[in-house]
């Protein structure tokens, strides 16, 4: 009885460490997110970049699916998907888009290392889970951190612009998209997962699209359009693939603490490419909201 308690907590370790390598991996792959969105936006307008990446992948994922004969989502599932789609295909990149129109690609990786509470409440509240209060007492710790820190960024204390509100909404967006897709792609799988959401917004994405294009033509440099390449193959798909299998095997709220790191890498790499200062006061707000936010996941776990 001991041998067979002591291997099932074993494969429940080689699981978990499983499910935080393969969340590390599609970390790593967004981190250059707002970066490359950053450098799209020189060239091309914000709805492009938030629509048309998306149609760009949904292109790929359909191929993808008609080759591999994969079984259409229940109808129920369809619905979840619907979700997914609303929050990762749609709102997250769109609502990034706008911001970055006004921020630096810092300030927003800042404010977006809420997501990791942020991810962590979805995942409780849609798994029906009882986190101890100390969990939501941190969790609002760190949301309070992360406006006061977007607050100071802005035009003075007590006023927040419109863009940080952007950043916030697609936090949320991407929330409720990271657990709702993790669920399903226990069922569907990784990959189909996203592929069967990018399908489902392909129709509102492309029309989109179409508007963004008659609005405002794109003329992009190479490098503009090879960081919206970026976005397109990897940020809003192949990223995927190993963020939901990370969360498929979860648990979520512990995989969800891999992406604490993402805001640490995408200030980096925006100090690295895009010659950004990191001045003291993105070092402490990122570091507050980034502690307040482990601090939360750290304590579910317990």
């Amino acid at each position: 009885m001991l041998i067979q308690s002591s291997a099932t907590r074993q494969n429940a370790l080689a699981l978990s460490g499983s499910g935080l390598g393969w969340g590390l991996l599609g970390v790593t792959a967004f981190s250059f997110t707002i970066v490359f969105t950053k450098v799209a936006i020189g060239g091309l307008s914000p709805l492009f970049i938030g629509a048309g990446r998306a149609v760009a992948a949904a292109a790929i994922a359909g191929a993808a699916l008609a080759a591999t004969r994969q079984a259409l989502p229940t109808r129920r599932q369809w619905v979840r998907l619907t979700v997914v789609a609303g929050g990762v295909v749609a709102g997250f990149p769109l609502l990034t888009s706008y911001a970055l129109t006004v921020v630096p690609a810092g300030h927003g990786a800042v404010v977006v290392a809420l997501l990791p509470a942020a991810t962590a409440v979805c995942a409780v509240l849609r798994g029906h889970e009882r986190p101890p209060a100390a969990f939501w007492v941190m969790a609002s710790a760190g949301a309070l951190a992360a406006v006061v820190f977007a607050m100071l960024h802005g035009a003075g204390l007590g006023h927040l612009r419109w863009a940080d509100l952007l950043l916030f909404g697609a936090v949320l967006a991407a929330a409720i998209g990271y657990a709702e897709g993790g669920l399903l792609a226990r069922e569907l799988g990784a990959w189909q997962t996203v592929s069967w959401a990018l399908v489902v917004a392909a129709p509102v994405m492309a029309a989109l699209t179409a508007v963004a294009v008659a609005q405002q033509p794109p003329h992009a440099t190479p490098a503009q359009w090879a960081a919206f390449g970026y976005l397109a193959a990897v940020s809003m798909y192949l990223g995927f693939f190993a963020w939901y299998r990370g969360l498929a095997i979860g648990p979520m709220t512990q995989v969800s603490q891999v992406q604490l790191i993402q805001p640490v890498l995408t200030i980096g790499w925006a100090a690295l490419l895009l010659h950004e200062g990191l001045t003291w006061s993105t070092a402490l707000g990122g570091a507050a909201v980034i502690g307040c936010a482990a601090l939360a996941v750290r304590i579910r776990l317990r």
